[in-house]
This record gives C-alpha cells, structure tokens and sequence, in this order.
C-alpha cells in the first residue's frame, strides 16, 4: 500500500493545481474548488486501486472532482427549493433587524462556511462538535469559520454596519 500512497502523492503534487482550476470553473469559488479537489484526492485514498488501474489517473481524478462538485450544486438546488418554501427571516416573530441582515449575509455565503457558522454561532456548539455534525476535520471547520468572518465582516464593514462588524471579528473561540 506504500507504493500506492507514493503514486497518490506524485498525483497530488502534479495534477492538484490543474484539478483545482477544472472544479473552479464549474464553481466560481476557490475555496469550494479546492475543498472538490480535498474530496476527490480523499475517496482515491480509500481506494487506490481503482486510480493505479485507471487509464489516465488524471483523467479519473478530473472526473470524480467534477461529480463531487455537480453533486454539491445538486444539493445546493434542492435545498434552495424548500429554504424557498420557508418564511423569509423578516416574517420569524421577534427576530431583530441586524438578525435579518445577519441571516442574510450569511446565505450568501458557500454552504460549508454558511453551515459552519450556523452551528457554531446559532447552535453554540463548540468547533470539535461542529466537525463531528459535518463529517470535516477541525481544522477545515476552522477555515470555514474564519473565511464566513471574514467574509460577513467585510460585507458589513461596506454597509458601515459597525456594530455587526464588531461581533463577527472579535468573536472567535476556536
């Protein structure tokens, strides 16, 4: 199993930048590019027989990076149907306005960072347990974490909302 490993991560080494630049194309998102790519190199791991036994290796990474990607957008569609046929955050009885404008900005975010936050900061569970309801290293929910901050900060630091601004850059504890 060493010499597969070995062979994965000469693949790795040669192949991640370009498999990196295909997922971006389909997503428009860096970071969800390379979280498919995370993904894909994962499943080759558990399975490395099936990336030796391949063609074009590359080729089959290329393939399954994609399929993870189209299967993340699939979920993100279906679930857009039915947030669609829940209450807008407005109509949520004694849900404050900077609340909504939270909400909001928050689905805007990639699913991963959107998730991570909500149960970190709405569900107040610690980092540790927010890997385990995702199925993600904690350290991967740290990086999510920190990149929804930021990018909640920096959206509300353009609206010249200091007070959410405040919040989301001095609330970390993980």
């Amino acid at each position: 199993m060493s010499g597969a490993t070995e062979v994965l991560e000469e693949l790795y080494r040669d192949a991640r930048q370009q498999l990196v630049l295909a997922a971006y194309a389909l997503t428009g998102d860096v970071g969800e590019a390379q979280e498919a790519v995370q993904e894909a190199f994962v499943r080759a791991l558990a399975r490395p027989a099936k990336v030796l036994r391949a063609d074009n290796p590359v080729a089959w990474m290329r393939t399954v990076t994609l399929n993870i990607v189209r299967g993340k957008q699939r979920r993100q569609r279906r679930f857009g149907v039915l947030v669609r046929k829940i209450p807008v955050p407005g109509l949520v009885p004694g849900l404050a306005p900077d609340r909504v404008a939270l909400i909001s900005a928050i689905w805007r975010l990639p699913v991963a960072q959107r998730e991570a936050i909500a149960l970190y900061y709405f569900a107040d569970l610690p980092v540790e347990d927010v890997a385990v309801v995702m199925n993600a290293p904690v350290n991967s929910v740290k990086t999510w974490l920190r990149r929804g901050r930021l990018a909640l900060a920096e959206e509300f630091d353009e609206a010249g909302d200091d007070e959410l601004t405040g919040s989301l850059n001095g609330g970390s504890g993980e």
